[in-house]
């Protein structure tokens, strides 16, 4: 059966395919196979079931390759800027269009970038690294090689820990964590522009040059998911440390994800790379994708064949780009033009006559270390006794946890009847209309103001949640304007409260004789009613109680 390129079965071992197209179908799980031949002109059918063993379910086998563009103002070897949609070749210098007698200086900063990169995610510094050269040939690296580190990276055998939700509410945070085989430095290549209309491609060199962290992680991931909370770690982490600003959208970081299927217990599958995902929504589906379609064609007797392939967002597919059966001979060989690298650990160890400010010291950045995300939602978890899940989300969502502690401190509220505010009202509403937290219409002073209301009885909080639509709909307007103009502050005058709700009891002859029978749960029911009077401007424990004294 050919593996069809949309629409993938999520079920493992009950695949079932129909095609108006095909001579034959079969009908696959893991006891028997069933084949239904169909002859031309003919509507009878022949049925065969070969009994077979019972297999394991295959398992997807995820690894990833990271390309990280250093957060620094010049490039990697040359002096020439680094700016997102400049003027196409307006940063290009001498060494970065490879003109011949240009030599490469090596940029400080990139090191030290690495090098903090490499203590946040528990690597070994190596204290000596080397440059090589990988030759290929494409029409946006005009030196027809690149500097990258092969032989001996600056950083090796890291871990990153990160977590994600799981269970059947998505609510259950569970901690895993993956290696990281080396962190090296090379260039990054041009961009190729193709014009379709015109039959051309055009090449600007603006992204030649710069600085780049290639991370290796081995291959411990099993979907999508994880591949995600994975990526999506590294990049709080990155970011933290301002090592790399992490926009996906605008380049800087890329994923190469490495793709294979096998059953437990056996060798690993022939995998697939999937190139250059620039989302990590993207790299999620294109992961499961992938997954999946390696598995239909394994079972339908195929073979899965070793291959770049990329990813249509639109169709949600992975496409074949170039096979990878024949090794592709790098050539790699030390680059002639840089000596080896050298940090050094500590101010004692950097050798007599050396200016200490004018090496990368690994005692000097350690210190520099900032608070990574893992730290950071330990603290909020002990600081405002919120739990891990809330923690989790507050730190992944971008300016989410700066919201929630403006909140906080502008209101005398516990933590987590404002966590419960940001969760389920602002994420909401964020969600639906697919917004940043940046782009939300409400400011932190106001839903402050909002929760401060509640807090002190003006407003009731089934009122609040009216009153935030309204907030969220026109943002100019204040919470006092709007409670104002539609007259919501809270009831008060007891007199006010048992006329009202007098009213609901002489309505509801019948429920208040079940009340009296002793079905004290209808007692809920003329709540219901005196809170859909007042627009929820009561209280509830006190309309309770005056219903309660007016039927007994």
């Amino acid at each position: 059966m050919a593996a069809s390129s949309s629409g993938y079965s999520r079920m493992l071992f009950s695949l079932r395919k129909y095609t108006n197209k095909s001579q034959s179908l079969y009908h696959i799980d893991t006891n028997f196979v069933i084949r239904t031949i169909w002859t031309s002109g003919s509507k009878k059918q022949l049925k065969t079931k070969v009994q077979t063993k019972s297999l394991p379910q295959m398992v997807g086998v995820v690894g990833l390759e990271i390309h990280a563009q250093i957060q620094s103002t010049s490039k990697l070897f040359s002096g020439s800027h680094v700016r997102f949609l400049a003027p196409p070749n307006s940063l290009v210098s001498y060494f970065d269009a490879s003109l011949p007698g240009t030599l490469p200086v090596l940029n400080r900063r990139c090191v030290e970038a690495a090098v903090l990169t490499g203590l946040a995610l528990n690597c070994t510094i190596n204290r000596k690294s080397l440059f090589d050269r990988k030759h290929y040939f494409y029409a946006d690296m005009p030196a027809g090689y690149q500097i990258t580190q092969q032989r001996l990276p600056i950083a090796v055998d890291g871990t990153l820990v990160y977590s994600l939700f799981e269970g059947r509410r998505r609510n259950q945070v569970v901690t895993k964590s993956v290696k990281i085989k080396q962190i090296q430095l090379e260039q990054d290549s041009g961009k190729s522009l193709h014009d379709n209309e015109q039959s051309q491609t055009l090449i600007d060199l603006n992204r030649a040059g710069v600085g780049l962290m290639e991370l290796v992680m081995e291959p411990e991931m099993c979907c999508g998911e994880e591949a995600a909370a994975a990526v999506r770690e590294l990049q709080l982490i990155l970011q933290a440390l301002g090592t790399c600003q992490g926009n996906m959208a605008e380049g800087q970081l890329r994923v190469d994800a490495n793709v294979s299927v096998h059953r437990p217990g056996e060798p690993m599958g022939v995998r697939t790379e999937v190139k250059n995902i620039n989302s990590v929504r993207h790299m999620a589906k294109a992961i499961d994708y992938e997954i999946q379609r390696q598995m239909e064609v394994l079972q339908s007797g195929g073979t899965v064949l070793n291959e770049t392939r990329a990813f249509d967002s639109k169709s949600g597919n992975t496409i074949p780009m170039r096979d990878k059966e024949g090794l592709q001979d790098y050539r790699f060989m030390p680059e002639p033009n840089l000596p080896p690298l050298f940090v050094y650990e500590s101010e004692a160890s950097v050798p007599v006559g050396v200016d200490s400010a004018q090496v990368v010291v690994i005692d000097r950045l350690s210190a520099q270390l900032p608070e990574l995300p893992s730290v950071r939602r330990t603290r909020l978890v002990e600081t405002y006794g919120i739990l891990r899940e809330h923690s989790l989300t507050l730190v992944n969502e971008d300016g989410l946890m700066d919201f929630f502690e403006s909140v906080v401190q502008m209101t005398k509220v516990e933590p987590r009847k404002v966590i419960g505010w940001v969760m389920n009202e602002l994420m909401g509403n964020l969600n639906l209309q697919s917004l940043k937290v940046s782009q939300s219409p409400i400011s932190p002073c106001a839903l402050a103001e909002l929760i401060n209301l509640v807090e002190s009885g003006h407003i009731s909080s089934s009122t609040a949640k009216q009153v935030f639509q309204e907030m969220w709909k026109a943002p100019e307007k204040t919470v006092g304007q709007i409670v104002k103009e539609q007259d919501l502050w809270m009831i008060n005058d007891k007199e006010e409260l048992r006329k009202i709700c007098q009213r609901i009891v002489d309505r509801y002859t019948e429920e208040v004789q079940i009340i009296r029978g002793g079905n004290k749960k209808v007692l809920n029911k003329l709540m219901g009613e005196v809170q859909r009077e007042t627009k929820g401007r009561t209280d509830p424990v006190q309309v309770k109680a005056i219903l309660e004294e007016m039927i007994s």
